[in-house]
């Protein structure tokens, strides 16, 4: 982001989310490397609110004989933490008009991008996305669509396999526009999500609980279930939103493995790679 700033010569309010498990030791990592020269004052750190899990029998885990296990309530989350945790309030008296809001695990990702943020005012809508052309019906992304004719994703765990690879006249994949959430949203619009009720997606997780003895229980397999809102049901709630198509080698280097695909490994690649490229272009 630095250097956005010293290309747009502003300084760009950096908000970061983090969870109750990491934010002390996240804070103290940039603290140690002087938040990487970005400068103190600019960043501001807030803390993901979280929701109780369940056994698979449907009763509430306990973390300690006297605290409920929980965990975090999932991205969709952000708009009632930030507006009760202050962030809103925050932008507010800087005059910040447009937030973008992407995820950690894209090493690629764009957070400054002047032709969605024009293209969103053009269009006279609250809230604008970036997608990019699905590799394949298995790869783990959420495709944008129309649900009752407003926009929306659906998530990859949710899709069916007969809808992933459903086809067109041309013999491509219906359903190809990736979400990888990298998003924009208006401040008016981050207001109306945070006092919204979003509904609770299930993700079937492995757990660690204490029995009725009190006894630490590290299950090897998935044990329970964890309920999370989505950032993208908020399209929904929005008469229509920009959608801008980018290039996967230039935007997209997950890491969601430990090794494997869309690892480490591979994201290093990938940004190295895109690097290099700009590199040359310059």
């Amino acid at each position: 982001m630095k250097e956005y700033c010293l290309k747009y010569g502003v300084n760009i309010r950096w908000y970061i989310m983090t969870s109750i498990e990491n934010n002390a030791e996240t804070i103290e990592f940039f603290r140690k490397n002087n938040y990487f020269q970005y400068g103190e004052e600019n960043i501001k750190f807030f803390i993901q609110t979280e929701l109780p899990m369940l056994s698979e029998n449907g009763k509430i885990l306990l973390e300690t004989k006297s605290k409920i296990r929980k965990a975090a309530d999932g991205h969709g989350g952000i708009f009632k933490t930030m507006l009760n945790s202050g962030v809103i309030k925050d932008m507010q008296e800087k005059n910040i008009k447009w937030v973008y809001i992407g995820a950690v695990d894209n090493i690629l990702s764009k957070m400054v991008d002047s032709l969605l943020v024009g293209l969103t005012i053009d269009k006279k809508v609250l809230a604008g996305g970036k997608s990019l052309i699905k590799s394949c019906p298995e790869e783990k992304v959420g495709v944008f669509c129309k649900r009752n004719g407003k926009p929306s994703v659906v998530e990859y765990t949710e899709i069916s396999k007969e809808m992933s690879e459903e086809r067109n006249e041309k013999g491509e994949l219906k359903f190809s526009e990736s979400h990888v959430l990298c998003n924009i949203f208006s401040i008016e619009s981050i207001i109306q999500m945070g006092v919204a009720n979003f509904k609770y997606h299930v993700a079937h997780k492995k757990s660690n609980y204490i029995d009725e003895n009190g006894i630490l229980i590290k299950p090897e397999k998935p044990n329970a279930y964890k309920f999370e809102n989505f950032l993208f049901d908020s399209f929904e709630r929005l008469e229509n939103i920009v959608i801008l198509r980018v290039k996967r080698e230039d935007e997209f280097a997950p890491i969601k493995n430990a090794e494997g695909v869309d690892s480490p490994e591979t994201a290093s690649k990938l940004y190295i790679d895109f690097k290099n490229k700009k590199q040359k272009q310059d």
